[in-house]
């Protein structure tokens, strides 16, 4: 599943059922659409760009701190990758080490690919009450496709990659282009994050976002709720959070 990024207030070609001019809605409710990260709060991935960091710079002759890790979760590859580039003094370009990364995370994820506790009911969920919802991701278009067949491309209305955006999180650019192509007000849409730089993109954008931290602690803010797992989130808990605000 591939999608053109619309500009803002335009729509992208149809996708699953989407359609320009009659985007579906969440009937009676004040929710207008919801927005799904994918590393590490729909799949139990966040542990896979480690390790396969890791592994690659391990190649190049470098360790790693694990301190590191903390700097390099849920932003974009050309944050993460710079950083660990300039980290270590690695001989390597930053366009070099974005394919070993990209290439060892798809043999990764193709041994094994789980998902989170929770994951599977709330898509389900959303897609039998006909939610529009989108796939909101900072990973390349080429890890999101091969991501989409094991949830399920036909569970989303839309999908953004973070190489399809002129910015990516913690700029609001994927949300509002996601808003754009569902044709919706980023104010009555709910975010689903993992980390402090989705939930910085998603505020941004001006959704409400649910944090359900993965690897750093989140702090509850206004127009942010926190929670321990996607179990403990629903469609009446995602509608809550907008007719409540």
């Amino acid at each position: 599943m591939t999608a053109t990024v619309p500009a803002p207030g335009t729509l992208p070609p149809a996708l699953g059922s989407a359609r320009a001019g009659k985007t579906p809605t969440a009937e009676g409710s004040a929710l207008q659409a919801v927005f799904l990260d994918m590393d590490g709060t729909l799949v139990d991935t966040e542990g896979f760009w480690w390790e396969v960091e890791v592994e690659v710079f391990a190649s190049l002759g470098h360790t790693l701190d694990e301190a590191w890790r903390h700097v390099v979760v849920g932003g974009p590859m050309t944050r993460s990758a710079g950083f660990l580039i300039e980290a270590t003094g690695a001989a390597i370009t930053l366009a070099e080490l974005t394919v070993l990364l990209n290439e060892g995370f798809e043999e990764r994820i193709g041994r094994d690919l789980p998902l989170m506790p929770g994951a599977e009911r709330l898509l389900a969920e959303l897609s039998r009450h006909r939610v529009p919802t989108a796939l909101v991701s900072a990973s390349h278009r080429r890890i999101i496709d091969r991501v989409l067949d094991v949830l399920g491309p036909h569970h989303f209305h839309l999908s953004i990659a973070g190489d399809e955006v002129p910015r990516t999180k913690p700029h609001p650019d994927p949300y509002l282009h996601a808003a754009a192509g569902l044709g919706v007000d980023p104010a009555r849409c709910a975010v689903v994050e993992d980390t402090a730089t989705g939930v910085a993109a998603g505020e941004a954008a001006g959704c409400h976002v649910v944090a359900v931290p993965s690897v750093a602690p989140i702090a509850p803010a206004a127009r942010r709720t926190v929670v321990n797992s996607l179990e403990e989130v629903d469609l009446p808990f995602l509608r809550g959070l907008v007719i409540g605000r």
